[in-house]
């Protein structure tokens, strides 16, 4: 599920390091129906002018200033699980002052990532004037979000859901980047759950020495390379025990809420930071399953 090393068309690491250590905010798309990478500097102008008139209307995220948005949309070929997986796309907001266009610098405010990671047998059943890029991972303000979001759902007839991850997924996440090795393992994992049916909000953080959450899951992993949902469980049943030993509260009862590590860290909300570059892919396949999973 997490393979260690780069999908094999040699992904240039340089190309994708700019998803590393920022906060990713994940949907689910439907296919966008027309959409040509032949077009890209097209769209870019048509999102331009569409981004200008929803900022005439009054919904400007930048409020007082005289501000010009330049948008561009390029496509990332390194973003891929395997050759048969399409291009990511990137899509950019900067913007920079209209008094000095020329000499002013461009400031990046915006970022969304259409991909689809290892789900290329998606598009085997599609129609050919579709195109299955399931996951769009957002960086930036909520407004923009909103106005490029729009421009996406009328030009090409798709559909954004916030992608929310559910406590199960989260213990796989936790158990699976417990199993990968990493160069420098410093950080804990931390693992928090929220307290339910409380008249106000709790929430427990639990963290555990990596070489230890480690030591435990392989203790636990009969096969290696491979993960089953038993041995999730009995992964987090022992570190619930261990946990209950000590403090005698049930984490069971509890809603596991979020899950960080050395290789990423995800909300329940459908919020994800990447922190090793090795393993993007193999996260970024996982979240496409959860992606696909969502509007299937």
């Amino acid at each position: 599920l997490f393979p260690p090393t780069p999908p094999q068309h040699n992904a240039d690491p340089q190309k994708t390091a700019f998803l590393l250590r920022k906060q990713w905010t994940l949907y689910s798309v439907t296919p966008l129906y027309g959409f040509s990478n032949a077009h890209l500097k097209r769209y870019a102008r048509l999102l331009s002018a569409f981004t200008a008139a929803e900022k005439q209307k009054g919904l400007a995220v930048e409020v007082g200033v005289e501000l010009d948005i330049k948008v561009t949309v390029s496509n990332i070929p390194d973003l891929k699980g395997s050759d048969r997986d399409r291009d990511a796309i990137l899509v950019q907001l900067s913007l920079r002052s209209s008094a000095s266009q020329k000499n002013s610098e461009e400031k990046l405010v915006w970022s969304g990532c259409f991909c689809c990671v290892s789900g290329d047998h998606l598009s085997e059943n599609l129609p050919e004037d579709f195109t299955c890029l399931p996951l769009f991972l957002v960086n930036g303000a909520e407004g923009y979000t909103s106005i490029v979001g729009s421009w996406f759902q009328k030009t090409f007839d798709c559909c954004f859901r916030r992608l929310a991850i559910s406590p199960l997924n989260l213990s796989w996440m936790a158990a699976m980047w417990t199993g990968c090795q990493v160069d420098k393992t410093t950080s804990a994992m931390e693992l928090v759950f929220s307290a339910p049916c409380l008249p106000y909000p709790l929430d427990i953080s639990y963290a555990i020495h990596p070489e230890d959450a480690k030591a435990l899951w392989d203790t636990v992993q009969k096969t290696p390379g491979e993960i089953t949902q038993e041995e999730v469980d009995i992964f987090m049943d022992c570190l619930y025990s261990h946990f209950h030993r000590h403090f005698k509260i049930h984490l069971s009862a509890t809603k596991l809420v979020k899950v960080s590590t050395a290789i990423a860290s995800a909300h329940c909300d459908g919020i994800i930071k990447f922190l090793q570059s090795k393993y993007l892919a193999g996260v970024l396949t996982l979240l496409t399953e959860l992606a696909i999973s969502q509007i299937q």
